[in-house]
């Protein structure tokens, strides 16, 4: 265990210092941040690969929050990547599915879409709602089988914890990108 909890943290710094270096070598005119400095780093990433980045810190840090054994590890890092996975393509496709009805009745639309249409939409984001969250409730299944119940009860609370303060650090590294514009 004190390998792993040492080794993740150190994989997720180095993994934010190659994808910045990357991002980096693609766009010359930015000067690469000094290396060692995750948060100076992170302003480089794109949004889906600071996201991957801050699920793996999660995944770590809910190792520590919910004081998984080794032998549960790995099922329980799994079974959490998975629900992550679903949660983030989930939230895309619902995203394309909401940007299609404003182009149909947003302010900037060229050509009014008929009712029928709309309608077809509506139902296609409310057959997509409701497949996510039978989705989300067997991956929360699936990841409860791995934990006890007090575990699932400190893991609904550290998912609020954590997700609060990816955004915090999603809103300061776009905040700083902005600053150096």
């Amino acid at each position: 265990m004190v390998r792993r909890v040492l080794l993740v943290p150190m994989i997720v710094t180095v993994g934010i210092a190659a994808a910045s270096s990357i991002v980096v070598a693609q766009q010359p005119e930015r000067a690469p941040a000094p290396l060692g400095r995750a948060d100076q780093e992170a302003d480089a990433l794109p949004d889906a690969a600071l996201a991957d980045m801050l699920d793996t810190y999660a995944i770590v840090q809910a190792q520590r929050a919910l004081t998984i054994t080794d032998e549960k590890y790995g099922t329980f890092a799994a079974r959490l990547k998975k629900l992550q996975d679903i949660r983030r393509r989930n939230q895309r496709q619902r995203q394309q599915l909401v940007r299609e009805l404003v182009r149909m009745v947003g302010p900037r639309a060229t050509t009014p879409a008929d009712d029928a249409t709309i309608r077809n939409q509506l139902t296609a984001l409310r057959e997509h709602d409701d497949r996510a969250a039978a989705e989300l409730r067997q991956a929360y299944d699936a990841l409860d089988e791995v934990l006890d119940t007090r575990q699932q009860a400190r893991f609904r609370v550290f998912e609020e914890q954590i997700e609060r303060r990816k955004l915090d650090l999603l809103v300061r590294a776009r905040a700083r990108a902005q600053q150096k514009q």
